[in-house]
């Protein structure tokens, strides 16, 4: 006989952890304790040595699968008490606040069978959950989570709940949101002039819900559902008429929707999917995956326009799987907002907000505390690559292997793509995604949510850590905080090349290639085409992309013909003038002209070494487009154009100035002006322009390799969510020797800015504690 203390961290509260190790050590004949303590969970385990090493096997094998154990300690007690049973205790601290909170979690299967089961009395019941599933970060108000600190303590449970509530045997052992047709929140359907049309006080009601909703939806009516962390808006994805009305109601002129299909085989009959696709779709974040869909088959067009990928989510929450089961067709799912605005998640809000987009709205009375949309990934190289990280992945620890944090840090994130992330100890928690921070709204809502994690972690950051970009809200938040807290500054695209390090869990120092479209540059220009020699303290900028005008400022991101006609006239001077080129033909002649003077007297045309505008640059000159509706859109459909394989590519070579390498677009501009001019269809003028790119971006890595004698590269920025260039530059560099990282768990657009900064901020302070 023998006793164990073992000692458990990670995701271990609020995902039937107790129960389970309580069963498992009945089964098994052993005696002692399990409790929530302010780690995560502590056992005292007696009995038989051989039933001791069987029970701690089956910890980490059979654990609950919402679980994620991040630490096991196992200690052997020489004397102490002697166990006649096994129970659970409940401590003093409880779920203390140093305890990792779970992501929402989708509904499980066992759930599911009691849902659709008419015998159960659950059944249609749309707020059913249990330890394995159900809502918990949006719904958290404060730590420990018990249900008087979650939305759910408005309703009391009913006898039945509270018995199962009670019981360490039953999988709804302390499941915080427990609730039943008796007790819990209830479904209703209104007008969008707030009249009730159905309340779903019972399985009855709830099933004529569902049913007018089927029959609104086929009759091509927009509804705003109230989810797990916001609103959608939904509507038939095969009606044209619908999803082109909820483009414009939206003002979403061309960006794709995304679509929740019934089931991985709806799924098979429009998308190819890869068997990691298809574990992405069902993994339990359920995030939306972006699909190549299958030529002839296709929903409505507006969904995504000619977009040759389809963004997918499978149903996460009841409410869905009702939909799902009721309607049995895709069906939009989009944020419930105006674009560019956060998603709204208060009923009264959607109510005032949402009544000129959504004929109807599916309401619930189970308040959200905190707005959480969803996430967006992809496959790439047989991995994930995860575009924006937020709902069932957040809030989520990454524990870092050899780095602990010297004081409390709060990285404040960008201007656009906005997260926030807090360190300490050896952990990083990165919030859910926030927005662009460009208007009120989104900023309220960045400044409630770190309020919120202050709150949640008892955290009070000692270090503030900023993009250099003295415009930026975020900037401007850290110089308006007052008290004895450290602020530093971090330079936007040293802090890409070490998220990508941290992602990759890798210290340097690198060569790290960082493209994008815009970041604050130490010189007061706008960077976004740069080479860096990175380590976590430092970094020293090694290549970038000759400079370029951006007339008329911003107004140049929208309209990439403004870009192109600067790009010309760095070439050629007035003489483009005199060219046929098409991408003209659509520019009344006193803009083309207006714009040109611009960039002759350097009036509000700044300098930029950007890729992403080399990219809308000679997307317009093939043209692609001349106007944007959304970020990146020319970039994307440039990319998406390229038709069959061809090793072609594009001139671009690089010249030394001083200690730096400048790349020189010269060539390529004239190259690609000649095939416009002889006819080169699009398609053909993005490969070889993609292939150039990768071409020039692996030679100058050599030449800095060669230099330094680095051989790790790093990649990341916005410009490498394009696949075509990633494989190409990733094969390029590894066929040279090369070592090469690129994002996995951390965007590599601006959602992974925060956690490159709070490296760089610890590492800063770091070097001055020396």
């Amino acid at each position: 006989m023998e006793t164990h203390v073992i000692k458990i961290k990670g995701i271990v509260q609020g995902v039937g952890f107790r129960p389970f190790i309580y069963n498992l050590a009945k089964s098994l004949g052993l005696n002692g304790y399990v409790r929530n303590d302010t780690g995560g969970v502590t056992i005292e385990i007696q009995g038989n040595v051989q039933k001791l090493k069987e029970f701690e096997k089956n910890i980490v094998s059979k654990a609950p699968p919402r679980s994620r154990i991040t630490d096991l300690a196992i200690e052997i007690k020489k004397d102490g008490k002697i166990f006649k049973d096994f129970e659970i205790i409940f401590s003093v601290e409880n779920e203390a606040k140093t305890v990792p909170i779970s992501p929402d979690l989708f509904t499980c299967d066992d759930c599911l069978a009691e849902l659709f089961n008419p015998e159960d009395r659950r059944y249609l019941y749309p707020f059913i959950n249990c330890t394995n599933c159900g809502p918990r970060f949006t719904i958290v108000e404060d730590i420990p989570y018990d249900r008087e600190n979650t939305t759910m303590s408005v309703f009391k449970m009913c006898k039945q709940c509270q018995d199962e509530y009670n019981d360490p045997t039953n999988r709804r052992f302390h499941a915080q949101p427990n609730a039943c047709f008796v007790c819990g929140p209830h479904l209703y359907l209104v007008d969008n002039r707030s009249k009730i049309l159905l309340d779903g006080k019972c399985a009855e009601n709830v099933d004529k819900i569902f049913k007018k909703l089927r029959e609104l939806i086929n009759a091509g009516k927009i509804i705003a559902i109230k989810g797990i962390g916001g609103f959608h808006l939904a509507c038939n994805a095969e009606d044209e008429k619908a999803v082109k009305a909820l483009r414009c109601r939206k003002y979403r002129e061309d960006k794709p929707f995304a679509v929740m299909f019934p089931d991985i085989e709806t799924v098979k009959k429009y998308c190819y999917l890869t068997s990691k696709e298809e574990e992405l779709l069902l993994s339990v974040p359920r995030p939306i995956v972006l699909l190549k869909k299958i030529g002839g088959k296709d929903l409505a067009w507006s969904v995504v326009h000619s977009n040759k990928y389809l963004g997918i989510m499978l149903p996460y929450t009841p409410v869905h799987h009702l939909l799902m089961r009721y309607i049995n067709k895709p069906l939009v799912m989009t944020s419930g907002n105006f674009s560019d605005e956060p998603i709204v998640y208060k009923d009264d809000d959607a109510l005032l907000r949402l009544r000129s987009i959504a004929d109807y709205f599916l309401l619930h009375n189970r308040e959200i505390y905190i707005r959480c949309d969803d996430s967006v990934t992809r496959v790439w190289a047989g991995k994930e690559y995860i575009i924006r990280k937020s709902r069932g992945y957040v809030p989520g620890e990454m524990l870092l292997k050899n780095w602990q944090f010297e004081k409390p840090t709060l990285a404040l994130g960008p201007e656009q793509k906005n997260t926030f992330s807090f360190g300490f100890e050896n952990k990083i928690i990165t919030s859910h995604h926030i927005g662009d921070m460009d208007n009120l709204a989104v900023y309220k809502s960045f400044i409630n949510g770190i309020n919120h994690f202050k709150k949640l972690y008892e955290i009070e950051p000692e270090v503030i850590v900023y993009d250099k970009h003295p415009e930026y809200l975020s900037t401007k938040y850290a110089m308006g905080l007052s008290g004895n807290v450290v602020k530093i500054g971090v330079q936007h695209h040293h802090a890409h090349a070490v998220s990508c390090m941290v992602d990759n869990q890798i210290t340097g120092p690198v060569i790290a290639v960082t493209f994008d479209g815009t970041g604050y540059g130490e010189d007061g220009t706008i960077w976004g085409g740069e080479i860096l020699i990175a380590e976590f303290s430092r970094y020293m900028r090694v290549g970038y992309l000759s400079p370029v005008l951006m007339p008329g400022g911003t107004s140049a991101i929208k309209n990439p013909w403004q870009m192109a006609i600067s790009y010309l006239y760095g070439v050629y001077g007035k003489e483009f003038l005199e060219f046929p080129l098409p991408f003209l033909e659509g520019i009344p002649d006193d803009k083309v002209k207006n714009t040109v003077k611009l960039i002759e007297k350097k009036i509000n045309s700044p300098v930029t070494t950007s890729c992403g505008r080399l990219f809308d640059g000679v997307a317009s000159i093939a043209g692609i487009r001349n106007s944007v509706n959304y970020e990146g859109q020319a970039a994307i459909e440039f990319e998406q154009a390229i038709d069959g394989i061809t090793n072609d590519s594009y001139h671009m070579y690089f010249e030394r100035q001083g200690n730096e390498f400048v790349i020189m677009w010269d060539m390529l501009i004239t190259e690609v002006v000649d095939d416009v001019l002889s006819g080169k269809n699009a398609g053909y003028i993005s490969a070889k322009f993609h292939n150039g790119l990768a071409k020039i971006v692996t030679e100058v890595c050599l030449d800095v390799s060669k230099q330094s004698g680095l051989s790790d590269v790093v990649l990341s920025g916005g410009v490498f969510m394009n696949m075509y260039l990633l494989e190409r530059v990733v094969r390029g560099l590894r066929t040279e020797g090369l070592n090469v990282f690129t994002h996995n768990s951390i965007p590599t657009n601006d959602g992974g800015i925060s956690v490159g900064q709070l490296l760089i901020g610890d590492a800063i302070l770091k070097e001055r504690g020396k």
